[in-house]
């Protein structure tokens, strides 16, 4: 777990003996749920450390800088996770940033499955699993602008993206996005949306993952308005006709 510390360091997010542990738990579990199950491309243990870990971890400087807080945050804010997958971002942020109420959401059974597994072995506290799709649960009351926090990770284009994140997120709350190397154009045809969904762009920043030379940007977007009701649109229209 050398390429994480040291990678945490740069990032000045620090890290104990007992949270650089639980990544060591959840790199292993990755590892070993990838054999019977499609979790992630990504194998090798180092580029494990880079491209998930790290990646996740750099979108949280921003975020506390937006707070106002220090690194990692004191704050128990309620965050959810949207399109999780193998639990990104959201396990690794929940480990660095332990005061995090965290749920993570995915559609996929398996999946959920296997993040039970990881977050029972890691022994993390106050975190819900949820299966189901975005666009029924935004509707959920027990979930729509209910997150102070809404995390996502290449989950689809940002026009469709902030259809399925910006519901859930409380008035005033933040959504942060990570996206790659076409964040610049999806921007530009997002920005009707999060209008729309009663969102404003705060930040749209470029962030540098430690060890890794491959273009990264975190999206910030403030909820200044409720979401209207009729958003978001029923299962398969935010992909089919973005905003």
């Amino acid at each position: 777990m050398q390429t994480l510390i040291s990678g945490a360091t740069a990032l000045k997010i620090p890290l104990s003996r007992e949270q650089v542990e639980q990544f060591r738990v959840f790199a292993a579990l990755l590892g070993e749920w990838n054999q019977k199950m499609n979790l992630t491309a990504i194998t090798n243990s180092v580029e494990v450390q880079k491209k998930h870990f790290l990646d996740c971890l750099a979108g949280m400087p921003l975020v506390a800088e937006e707070l106002g807080a220090a690194l990692p945050p004191k704050r128990a804010l309620a965050c959810v996770d949207i399109g999780t997958g193998a639990g990104f971002p959201g396990v690794p942020l929940k480990i660095a940033w332990p005061n995090l109420k965290l749920t993570l959401v995915d559609g996929t059974a398996k999946k959920i499955r296997f993040l039970d597994e990881v977050v029972k072995a890691l022994a993390l506290k106050n975190v819900t699993l949820v299966q189901g799709r975005a666009e029924e649960l935004g509707r959920d009351r027990r979930f729509r602008g209910q997150f102070d926090l809404a995390t996502a990770r290449a989950v689809a284009r940002l026009n469709t993206l902030t259809e399925y994140v910006l519901p859930f997120v409380r008035q005033g709350g933040l959504a942060v996005i990570y996206k790659g190397p076409n964040a610049a154009e999806e921007f530009v045809k997002a920005r009707n949306a999060i209008e729309i969904l009663g969102g404003e762009t705060v930040r749209f920043s470029p962030v540098s993952v430690p060890m890794l030379d491959e273009a990264r940007r975190v999206l910030l977007i403030k909820k200044l308005r409720k979401t209207h009701r009729q958003y978001p649109r029923q299962q398969g229209l935010p992909r089919k006709e973005p905003l």
